[in-house]
Order: structure tokens, then sequence, then C-alpha cells
């Protein structure tokens, strides 16, 4: 009796964690949508403090010419840099947000510099839930194979 009472008991909760689940996934989705778009505000108000709160210590990014900037520092300079040197009007729209657990997830991007010679790339970004909330600990940019 008492197995048969703790099956129905596991059961239960079972069944109400699956409940919310979608609730939690959703607003986990809106919270790292968000966190690009944090990412690509920072980037056009060329704030190195905002663009230094949205990721890890460890974080890395590959850019699209092939340099691989690991760390942090690293990669708010390189931010920076490149948005001296590739002015123009940035996009980043989320098409996708997959969950790899529920502290992981990656972001896939329609990436976008208008200026005098318009950019389309991808940029694929993984989010990782920290104490502090979700941050961002790599990126990488593409271009479209032509």
């Amino acid at each position: 009796m008492r197995i048969a009472l703790a099956i129905v008991c596991l059961m239960c909760a079972v069944s109400a964690a699956a409940d919310q689940q979608p609730a939690v996934r959703a607003a986990d989705e809106a919270a790292i949508e968000e966190l690009v778009a944090r990412y690509n505000a920072a980037r056009d108000q060329e704030d190195p403090g905002a663009i230094r709160s949205l990721f890890t210590a460890d974080a890395d990014q590959l850019v699209s010419s092939g340099e691989w900037r690991r760390g942090r520092e690293p990669l708010v300079e390189g931010m920076l840099r490149s948005s001296r040197n590739n002015p123009g009007d940035r996009t980043l729209t989320v098409e996708t947000v997959r969950f790899l657990s529920s502290d992981i997830a990656i972001a896939d991007a329609r990436y976008e510099i208008a200026g005098a010679a318009t950019r389309q790339m991808w940029s694929t970004f993984v989010a990782i839930r920290t104490a502090e909330g979700w941050r961002l600990t790599a990126i990488r940019n593409m271009l479209p194979a032509r």
C-alpha cells in the first residue's frame, strides 16, 4: 500500500512539473531573446560596461574574419573595435532558441549591419544560467555560403 501511494504521489509530482515546464521554458526563451537584444543595444551604444556585464568571464567569440576572442576583456575590446571599423545599424533577429538543459541554451539569430555595404550574417549565441541570471558564454558569427 505504501509503495502504491508513493508511486501515485511521484506520478502527480512529475505531472505537475511537466505542466509548469512550458511556462518556465517560455520565460527562459524570452529572457534569452532579451539578453541578445541587450547585447545589440550595448554594441550600438559602444558601452564597454554594458557589454562586459552580459558575458561570463571565460566567454569567447569566433567572428566571421576568423579572429577568435577569448575572455571577457578581449571580447569587449574586439567588439568596440569592430563597431568602430564596421559602422552601420546592427540588427539581430533571434530565429530559434534551443535548450540543451534547463541552464544552457543556444540562440540562432540573423545578423545584419546596414551601412555603406550591408552585411548579412548568422550569429549563434550560447547562454548559460548563472546566479546573476542568463549570461552569454560564446558567440559564433558566420557569413552565409555564396
